[in-house]
């Protein structure tokens, strides 16, 4: 660590840190390491994905702005000084350090395992750590990705030792003082730090002079040999010998020897350099002190995004890698090559990584990809430089004809849908695909395979409809509700006749496809990332229906809005409906939530429902039949509600009921906000307001971005303009947590996260 950060880790306590760029694989796993080390640690992302939130948040890991109560502030070094965040630490006077320097002072005074090297650090770090957890050995880990199983990807550990992945591109790597060094492999890499082979050379001979105990190095790497010639090896004909030795049941065998207390070992991974990341990792943990057994990495789960296979069904396979270093492709690559079927192609997806990386070695780029019989270029990732000469896709696409004048080349810089659009049309059954990249490409990957799930969904399905009935792909729903938030459905339905709902409800049970009800589109957040799944809403006409009987029954359309159902129920001078006409919903979405306002319940004035089961049967449920509850209504949970049998209170003059309705209707608009909202956004917990907690804890006018607690109700947050699904859900978090902080209480939503559980979020 530098020295104007040391003393303060040093000579006075840290207790709180707060951690920019906790989303990425380096930062997120020190976070959890720290938090379950005994330190308060929050953090921030520009571009945070869920499933880090969540793994944070069950770690115990704050995520939102920098607390005011901060000791320290780790970044990761794609984090420029010009970030927001990272200039309004330096006005406040709060010390910075970069991820491998903090990591590099927790570590101190542990006995550490510093895994290191060009390619294959992680996929080695997460194999030792399998081992170590399978032979009973106790050690700490930080890794520098997620397991592929829910192995968290830190943990403080019981024991003197911990396994970490130590990183060279930034320098840090100075900071550590193993006790056992790892070397995968070196190859020159990150040239915008070091500028020549040599300066890298020297550092990583600078951590092995540093090591205290010994270095592991792969036999068959010639720089290793060259710059730690004392070194113990591994790999074939290394002091630690392991080679493949075939395949059985899906798992590779290793012939092990040397200094190995075994002969053998299954690993459940393939390749030659995974071949030599499972022996790099078994020599580890022999020399830590770990008892050898053959099946220590049997059961191995891999690690996200290394060979994973995202897809393999219909004729075609579709693999992402996190390759990002012409070695790794070259080695990726050949492998993929022997798996192709007969008659098949290796289509190759590349997205690379940082700009100066691209331009120092297109020309081995090329020469690795050149082995695929297609090869899609998607724009360099940027990784916080800014684009330089040399370093885009298509320097890269031209470097490629250079080499490979026959290999089909698609590149369309600054247009990437173009590019995926292109693969689509290219691939074909037999086919072998494989994303490749260390950026965001892996979203894209999986958008693509989703896209054509869809696709296929809508094709079989459409056929089966009615003219009348609406079916679209992608359908914004945002503009579909009353918080304005939210991306798109990825299929959208508007079905006409109760044949057609009937009929889309045995195509998505069929399929496998999750089918979700929108009626006005009050009471609920559309995530930005929009709805996995069929999302149908009664808005035909059809569905509209308000149709009094001789017996003083109304009967009501699920369509129906709420609003008309008042203004109609006035007109013929039925009383009991009053209390709904502020309510911006329609009839099925007050029936499956038991909707309510100034002491009336939906279900005050309900007789009975019909209602559609998974397999399309429609039925007539009467209300005593039914199980209903504050917002809630259990059999509408699977059920579809068609429409229902309303029971007016009485009969009475049209400008009496009237006159109800406006004393309602001015009470909702002395008392309730009148910008875009979904409502009521917590449940009032017993016996008490949740809109008062929030407003006593001091909440009204707070923001994020154009969300807003609103200053007329605390129990509403209101769109000022251009909030997003993540602007809300952000502010959600942070009134929760200072609800929780001042008054000890814990609120529960009471609006839906459409399509996604509120506990994923939380």
């Amino acid at each position: 660590m530098s020295a104007a950060v040391r003393p303060l880790l040093c000579a006075r306590p840290v207790e709180r840190i707060h951690c920019l760029g906790v989303g990425g694989m380096g930062v997120a796993p020190l976070a959890v390491y720290l938090a379950q080390s005994g330190f308060r640690v929050s953090g921030e992302d520009d571009a945070l994905g869920a499933e880090v939130r969540t793994l944070l948040g069950r770690a115990g890991v704050a995520v939102g702005p920098r607390p005011a109560a901060c000791d320290l502030v780790a970044y990761s070094s794609a984090i420029a000084p010009a970030h927001p965040a990272y200039a309004a630490a330096v006005a406040a006077g709060v010390p910075l350090v970069r991820r491998g320097e903090l990591l590099a002072e927790v570590l101190r005074g542990r006995r550490l395992v510093a895994v290191c090297g060009a390619h294959g650090k992680t996929t080695t770090t997460a194999m030792l750590v399998t081992a170590l957890r399978r032979a009973g050995f106790p050690a700490g880990w930080i890794l520098g990705g997620l397991f592929a199983d829910d192995t968290p990807p830190a943990q403080a550990g019981s024991g003197d030792w911990v396994v970490a992945e130590i990183d060279e591109s930034d320098g840090t790597i100075a900071h550590f003082t193993p006790e056992l060094t790892v070397a995968v492999n070196l190859d020159w890499d990150h040239p915008d730090h070091y500028r020549r082979p040599e300066e890298l050379e020297a550092a990583f001979a600078a951590l092995f002079a540093r090591t205290t105990g010994g270095v592991l190095v792969h036999a068959g790497c010639a720089r290793s040999a060259r710059i730690a010639p004392g070194a113990t090896t591994f790999g074939p004909g290394g002091t630690f010998a392991g080679e493949p030795a075939g395949e059985d049941a899906g798992r590779m065998r290793l012939r092990l020897g040397g200094e190995f207390a075994i002969t053998s070992a299954s690993v459940r991974a393939r390749g030659d350099y995974n071949a030599a990341n499972a022996t790099a990792a078994l020599a580890a943990a022999q020399r830590m002190g770990a008892g050898l057994r053959p099946d220590l990495l049997a059961d191995y789960a891999g690690v996200r995004r290394r060979q994973t296979v995202l897809h393999r069904a219909d004729g075609l396979t579709v693999i992402e890698d996190y390759a990002h270093h012409p070695a790794e492709i070259r080695a990726l690559l050949g492998d993929l090559r022997g798996r192709v079927d007969a008659g098949g192609r290796l289509l190759v997806v590349f997205q690379s990584h940082r700009f100066s990386r691209t331009a120092q070695f297109r020309a081995e780029f090329a020469a690795a990809l050149a082995v695929a019989d297609a090869v899609f270029l998607l724009e360099t990732y940027a990784a916080g430089e800014t684009a330089a000469g040399g370093g885009g896709a298509a320097d890269l696409a031209a470097e490629l004809r250079h080499v490979a004048p026959t290999l089909a080349v698609e590149a369309r810089p600054g247009d990437d849908a173009a590019v995926i659009a292109a693969l689509e049309r290219a691939v074909r059954p037999g086919d072998l695909v494989a994303f490749v990249g260390a950026g965001d490409l892996d979203r894209r990957a999986r958008a693509w395979l989703a896209a054509r799930r869809w696709d296929a969904f809508v094709t079989a399905v459409q056929p089966r409809l009615g003219p009348a009935t609406r079916l679209r792909r992608e359908e914004p729903l945002g503009p579909k509700t009353t918080m304005r938030v939210g991306g798109a459905a990825r299929v959208y339905a508007e079905p006409a006749t109760v044949a057609d709902l009937a009929e889309l409800r045995r195509a998505a049970t069929a399929h496998g496809v999750e089918l979700f009800l929108l009626g006005r589109g009050s009471n609920l957040i559309v995530p930005d990332e929009g709805v996995e799944g069929l999302v149908v809403s009664l808005a035909h006409e059809a569905w509209a229906e308000f149709a009094p009987a001789a017996d003083g029954r109304i009967w009501a359309g699920a369509g129906l809005r709420l609003k008309n159902l008042c203004g109609l129920a006035t007109k013929a001078g039925l009383t009991g409906f009053e209390f709904l006409e502020g309510i911006p919903g329609n009839v099925g979405g007050a029936l499956r939530m038991n909707a309510g306002a100034m002491g009336g319940w939906m279900f005050d004035v309900v007789d009975a429902v019909q209602v559609m089961d998974r397999d399309g049967t429609v039925r007539l449920l009467p209300k005593s039949a039914m199980h209903v509850d504050y917002r809630h209504c259990a059999e509408l949970h699977d059920a579809i509600a068609l429409g229902a049998w309303l029971r007016p209170a009485a009969a009475a003059a049209s400008e009496a009921v009237a006159r109800q309705i406006d004393v309602y209707r001015r009470k909702r608009q002395e008392s309730q906000p009148r910008e875009p909202s979904a409502g009521c956004v917590f449940k009032n917990p017993p016996g008490q307001s949740a809109g008062r907690l929030i407003d006593e804890s001091g909440l009204k006018g707070a923001r994020v971005g154009d969300a807003e607690v609103s200053p007329v109700h605390a129990n509403f947050i209101v769109n000022r303009g251009a909030a997003t699904a993540g602007d809300v859900l952000e502010l959600v978090r942070r009134v929760r947590a200072r609800v929780r902080e001042a008054k000890g209480v814990d609120l529960e939503p009471e609006v839906l996260l459409y399509g996604r559980n509120w506990k994923d979020v939380l």
